[in-house]
């Protein structure tokens, strides 16, 4: 299956729509485009149980799983709000993000 390109990237803000996580906002820490999955910081935890390796201790330790891109929306700095993202090119040719509901162009 080929990955499709994502509308959001790395250290972007999103809150999450939907699951357990519902209504959560934190700023992405990787992108997986292959299986279109992102990483949101203190979203989507879980407990790793880990064996002792060496100089690392081991025991019960939490992390973020990877969740669905598609349930999460890009936060707009200007309307502080989740929003759909369209793709406008620049006076200069290059492409650049904005908010659809108040145009803002997203960095």
């Amino acid at each position: 299956m080929a990955a499709t390109k994502l509308k959001i990237r790395k250290k972007d803000n999103v809150m999450v729509m939907s699951g357990r996580d519902k209504g959560k906002t934190g700023e992405i820490l990787k992108v997986i485009p292959a299986d279109m999955r992102v990483v949101v910081a203190k979203v989507n935890m879980i407990a790793k149980h880990r064996k002792p390796r060496g100089s690392e201790p081991g025991g019960i330790q939490h992390m973020e799983a990877p969740i669905a891109a598609s349930k999460v929306m890009l936060m707009c700095p200007k309307c502080e709000k989740p929003a759909r993202i369209r793709l406008e090119r620049l006076p200069d040719g290059k492409l650049s993000r904005a908010c659809r509901r108040c145009g803002e162009v997203i960095l």
